[in-house]
């Protein structure tokens, strides 16, 4: 299979940092062109599901702009410039939950939209977190820190408190690396 080309491409609506819309002209293998294909650059994020030594989850229930009601959701945020994903992840699970952990098991990195771009997810594992700060959150939801059972969280997911794929996504591929009855 071969690559999709792009010819050309010009921003038509920016609100830098976290939107830029582009308009890109595209070929295709078959040397069709697409003049006016959308492309979405937002900021890379992670997704950090974070487990205490004692086996307990530490999510959140919280609001969302685009979410209906509240949903459950791991700690999460953008890299700020330059930043590496494991170092915005660290950051980012000690900022919102107070907590540092003492091994970080890197779950993979995801293109969000296939086809449109809209940013890269980088998803962590954080086994052995423990309090390690205040909290020093700045974010505009509200949120409550929870801290569930394997058990708790599973039926959770089962009856779709977690309302976003990003976070059904991290939560998902910790679980199956955690493996079924294996140790936290």
């Amino acid at each position: 299979m071969q690559a999709w080309r792009t010819r050309g491409r010009r921003t038509i609506f920016e609100q830098r940092p976290w939107l830029v819309v582009e308009r890109h002209e595209v070929e295709l293998p078959d040397g069709r062109v697409i003049p006016d294909w959308p492309w979405l650059i937002t900021p890379e994020y992670v997704n950090i599901v974070a487990v205490t030594a004692g086996g307990k989850f530490l999510l959140f229930s919280q609001t969302k702009y685009a979410v209906e009601g509240t949903t459950l959701a791991p700690a999460g945020g953008y890299l700020e410039p330059g930043e590496p994903p494991l170092a915005a992840a660290q950051r980012e699970l000690l900022e919102e939950t107070g907590h540092a952990a003492g091994e970080w098991l890197d779950l993979g990195h995801y293109c969000v939209d296939g086809n449109r771009g809209a940013g890269i997810a980088h998803f962590f594992l954080a086994r052995g977190a423990y309090p390690a700060a205040p909290i020093d959150a700045d974010d505009l939801e509200e949120q409550e820190l929870l801290r569930l059972t394997r058990a708790e969280l599973e039926a959770a997911l089962a009856a779709g408190e977690c309302k976003m794929l990003s976070g059904i996504a991290a939560l998902t591929l910790a679980l199956q690396r955690l493996g079924r009855g294996a140790e936290v």
